[in-house]
């Protein structure tokens, strides 16, 4: 009986899953990114031997350019560690904004906004009307209500 990882690595080992073991490699090599280099880069890919590094946004594009040594010393680490990406050496780097970039916002929190009560309840009415009356003394008793609740 074989076990997952040998049917795994004969499944990547296959000509026609070789983009998965190219996934992986990128994979590998954006693991190695720092955190903010990581939130930076949309998607890369590697194509006549270069390394074409897609922004998430434009604002990363300079600091990014300064670091297009540490992107070829990092690829270079990936193949040196993990044979299976020793076809992916890139001999210069170009990075380029990214319009399709969409990015997946998991912590999608809704807030309920709290707004304090502004009136002091303290209104004078005189009304014929006894609905109008009974209206008036409803909003002053929830006025009231509100600032014992902010009190606390």
């Amino acid at each position: 009986m074989k076990n997952s990882n040998s049917i795994l690595s004969l499944i990547t080992n296959m000509s026609q899953f070789s983009s998965l073991t190219q996934h992986s490699c990128y994979q590998k090599f954006m693991a190695l990114l720092p955190p903010r280099f990581q939130q930076a880069i949309a998607f890369i890919y590697i194509k006549n031997e270069t390394l074409f590094i897609a922004l998430s946004h434009p604002g990363y594009k300079m600091e990014l350019n300064y670091n297009k040594d540490l992107f070829k010393d990092l690829l270079e680490t990936v193949q040196k560690y993990a044979p299976e990406c020793k076809e992916y050496h890139a001999k210069e780097v170009v990075l380029f904004n990214s319009k399709f970039y969409t990015q997946d916002n998991d912590d999608k929190t809704e807030t309920i906004p709290y707004y304090s009560e502004l009136s002091s309840g303290d209104f004078d009415f005189e009304f014929d009307d006894d609905k109008i009356k009974e209206k008036f003394n409803r909003s002053k008793e929830l006025i009231a209500k509100n600032l014992s609740l902010q009190k606390r």
